[in-house]
């Protein structure tokens, strides 16, 4: 199951490096310097305090501006910005306690580093958690997690908080109700493992 897990942790990264800027915080290989493009702020996190089985394997970084001007760039009419960040957790057995541990850290850390203010549009802070096992009180949990907030009444955007598991003793995954935008890609990438 083990290998299961960690043969899901590099597809989903692998996956991830088309769009998002990765970094990884459980030893494997980072890209080099010179494929990163943009803003990253890995950097900034402080890491979790996990049991020793347990680890948060990479964080992944996505932004998009758009931008409309007239004649000159000086010029601007309008302009918006979406992020996104993936928190990736690698987990033995999942708990309740070690959901919400996961939960709170990806929150926290994500309304970090998330740039609110004039401009922003969105950002989906979303957890992903590949585990061996679930237990049914985490299950309920998480698909029960629901976190959502808006800046100046969506003058400067909103969050949205998605969440992901993947059961691999059971080939599993479970989300939250807006982490089901996922399903399709995640089940693509993780459907034959």
């Amino acid at each position: 199951m083990e290998n299961n897990r960690k043969t899901a942790v590099e597809r989903l990264l692998t996956g991830y490096r088309r769009y998002y800027t990765v970094t990884r915080f459980d030893g494997g290989p980072n890209p080099p310097p010179e494929e990163f493009n943009g803003i990253c702020e890995a950097g900034k996190l402080a890491l979790p305090m996990l049991p020793e089985e347990h680890s948060f394997v990479a964080l992944c970084e996505y932004y998009e501006k758009a931008e409309q001007y007239f004649l000159f760039r000086t010029n601007e009419l309008w302009s918006t910005h979406q992020e996104e960040f993936i928190f990736l957790f690698s987990v033995t057995n999942l708990t309740k306690e070690l959901f919400e541990a996961c939960r709170d850290y990806a929150y926290e850390e994500g309304m970090k580093l998330a740039h609110i203010g004039p401009g922003h549009m969105y950002t989906y802070i979303t957890p992903v958690i590949l585990c061996d096992t679930a237990e049914p009180e985490a299950v309920k949990a998480l698909e029960k997690c629901k976190i959502y907030k808006s800046f100046k009444f969506s003058f400067h955007g909103w969050m949205d908080f998605h969440v992901a598991c993947f059961e691999a003793s059971e080939r599993r995954l479970h989300f939250n109700h807006s982490g089901l935008c996922m399903k399709k890609n995640l089940e693509k990438i993780l459907g034959n493992i």
